[in-house]
């Protein structure tokens, strides 16, 4: 379970999380999608362990993300919206050293990293420098790096960014397996389609706070919209500039 407790953050004085509050169940995948420039990837980042906030606490599996940043990253996988990773390794160097970093026993460790490249279709990559894959082989890599250790938790900072049609399926597929697990699930997207298929929750987050949250359908019935784009563009206030740019385009 992840308990996000009025979190604020300040960049050069500017906020960008401005008393951010949501919960998420344990067999849950929430959705947190907003505008750029909202704060989602501020607070995938603060999810993670990697940020600390300014005010405000996040609880992870019973866990202070601020107060214990290094077991957090034990408890969560993180995927971030571009990959970082180590590019003068191999895609099979680094799954080693993870391995080693996360003490995944050698046998479990083999057994994992063989089922995830033959999944997302990298074997063929597994020796070539990361460095010189496309983003999309990358993205893959970023992947299955965060699922070795069996998270308990999962933050997807658009994580689907780059897959193709096959790769982003079974990603899906994947995602829905581990909410029947039990797991928590944060996934943040601009794919609204995407969002409204596998999402439990949606939260939208503008300005640095969750503006409005609950299922796809009680959103919809809320705001008298057919879609959740329409709920999306009238929310974060963004429809009648939509109009406008369309018009003077036309």
């Amino acid at each position: 379970m992840i308990t996000v407790e009025n979190l604020r953050k300040r960049y050069d004085g500017n906020p960008i999380l401005d008393g951010l509050s949501f919960t998420v169940k344990d067999g849950e995948i929430y959705g947190l999608l907003g505008p750029n420039g909202s704060g989602k990837s501020t607070t995938m980042k603060i999810l993670s362990g990697i940020l600390k906030p300014d005010e405000g606490n996040v609880i992870i599996e019973g866990v202070n993300a601020s107060e214990n940043q290094l077991k957090v990253k034990e408890i969560v996988g993180f995927v971030p919206e571009s990959p970082t990773l180590y590019e003068s390794l191999t895609p099979a160097e680094l799954f080693d050293f993870i391995g080693k970093v996360r003490k995944i026993p050698r046998g479990l460790l083999e057994e994992r990293v063989n089922a995830f490249v033959k999944a997302f279709g990298i074997e063929e990559y597994l020796d070539q420098f990361i460095g010189t894959l496309s983003f999309g082989t990358k993205q893959k890599v970023s992947i299955i790096a965060a699922l070795l250790h069996d998270p308990k938790v999962l933050v997807l900072d658009e994580a689907m960014n780059g897959l193709d049609v096959k790769s982003a399926r079974i990603f899906r597929e994947l995602l829905l397996e581990y909410k029947r697990k039990g797991k928590s699930i944060v996934f943040s997207t601009h794919v609204l389609q995407l969002a409204e298929i596998i999402c439990d929750r949606i939260g939208v987050i503008h300005r640095g706070k969750i503006v409005a949250e609950g299922t796809v359908e009680e959103l919809k019935k809320r705001l008298e919209e057919k879609s959740l784009e329409d709920v999306f563009l009238k929310i974060t206030e963004s429809r009648e500039e939509v109009l406008e740019i369309v018009k003077a385009l036309k």
